[in-house]
């Protein structure tokens, strides 16, 4: 399975190297403790208004790849 997650960004002079949304200071992890407390997609979207549902998405592919390649990480090691 190809994954496309053109909006997650990696740049080391932007929040320390931290996964970001299309190269703002918006976290990938940021997102994520959002929803992981409950806060509804359509909520993040009113807290950060310069996020699209897309960014959101690949926000919530990009932990689900991550956690994945660790479990895979962990079985081979």
């Amino acid at each position: 399975m190809s994954i496309q997650l053109e909006r997650i960004t990696i740049n080391p002079a932007i929040c320390l190297g931290q996964p970001t949304i299309r190269g703002m200071r918006i976290t990938v992890s940021v997102i994520l403790k959002l929803l992981g407390n409950g806060q509804s997609i359509e909520s993040v979207l009113a807290i950060y208004p310069e996020l699209e549902a897309e960014d959101v998405r690949q926000a919530m592919l990009y932990a689900a790849w991550m956690v994945s390649e660790q479990l895979y990480l962990a079985r081979v090691a």
